[in-house]
């Protein structure tokens, strides 16, 4: 009898603690409240930062800022037209150019973005960056790292959560938190997330850097160039963001998609990369309210842009 009251009382709990992914819909358990998350998060940055050698290159850390601030507004905007503005304070936006030849960059949880000159090497304009940007952002907005630290306790911790991590524990989630920062690893900051958080975090990631004006065709060129570099320091960034046949195969599936919403918003794709050239942009347009894509290329209200089953895993 014991253990199905403990079965009962677990079960409750994780339906309690379901949420859903913003834009996807998928629904995800998150056991670890915001605010001890980001502790963590801020913890972690504060010291990656205080080792790190900023770039002293004004106008690329200029560009890093503009297209990251440029994402960031849109991500806000997207949440706070749907719904979802009690989300916003938990975003305390930093755009960071750090002077390291790894290819490499990250957004921790709270809206902490950093960018190595390795990388920015490698992108051909804003619109490539944008893709990296957007995709890091995307993780932070669909809490991956949370839903990676709740899925941690639940499997090293089960039922006795009840009484700790859901009130705070600060030992569990710091013991949580080793499974999502890697301070001091061959990976900088944030552990390599699931193929599928990546997936995720594609397809949103072109929903924002879309909203922000950025042309979602790059994702394509950017990870295809990716795939095919033969450096070293290349090869490091795609053991934690694989690009194979599978990955392209589901870009190429969802940029029609996000085109077709985005010209129901009234938003052309990459109205704002030509002026990005400059250093000008243009305003980001308002989305309009609860409007998302169907299979159809039809309007739909208050559906997520994806279906949830088609994001269940």
């Amino acid at each position: 009898m014991k253990k199905y009251i403990v079965g009962a009382c677990l079960g409750l709990a994780v339906m309690c603690s379901c949420s859903s992914v913003p834009v996807t819909g998928r629904k995800q358990v998150l056991l670890v409240s915001d605010k001890d998350v980001l502790t963590s998060s801020f913890q972690q940055y504060n010291q990656f930062i205080k080792g790190a050698k900023l770039s002293k290159d004004g106008t690329k850390s200029a560009q890093v800022t503009r297209v990251g601030k440029r994402i960031a507004d849109a991500t806000e905007s997207y949440l706070r037209i749907n719904g979802l503005e009690s989300e916003i304070p938990n975003y305390q936006w930093e755009f960071k150019l750090v002077d390291d030849p790894q290819v490499n960059a990250f957004c921790m949880p709270g809206g902490k973005i950093v960018v190595y000159t390795g990388l920015l090497s490698q992108v051909a304009n804003d619109d490539e960056l944008a893709v990296v940007v957007g995709h890091e952002v995307a993780h932070a907005v669909a809490k991956h790292a949370n839903e990676r630290m709740s899925q941690q306790v639940m499997s090293q911790y089960g039922a006795s959560i009840l009484g700790a991590a859901l009130s705070g524990s600060s030992d569990i989630v710091q013991a949580a938190a080793g499974t999502v920062y890697g301070l001091g690893s061959q990976y900088g900051v944030m552990l390599p997330y699931s193929r599928k958080h990546e997936y995720e975090a594609d397809f949103m990631g072109l929903v924002f850097m879309g909203l922000a004006g950025y042309d979602p065709h790059a994702a394509l060129t950017f990870w295809q160039k990716m795939a095919s570099s033969g450096s070293p320091k290349t090869a490091e960034f795609m053991s934690t963001h694989p690009s194979d046949a599978s990955r392209i195969a589901k870009l190429k599936e969802s940029i029609p998609e996000v085109e077709t919403w985005l010209q129901q918003q009234g938003i052309k794709p990459g109205y704002n990369s030509q002026m990005n050239v400059h250093g000008n942009s243009q305003p980001i347009p308002t989305v309009k309210k609860q409007s998302t894509p169907d299979k159809q290329g039809g309007s739909t209200e208050k559906k997520p842009m994806k279906t949830s089953e088609k994001w269940t895993f």
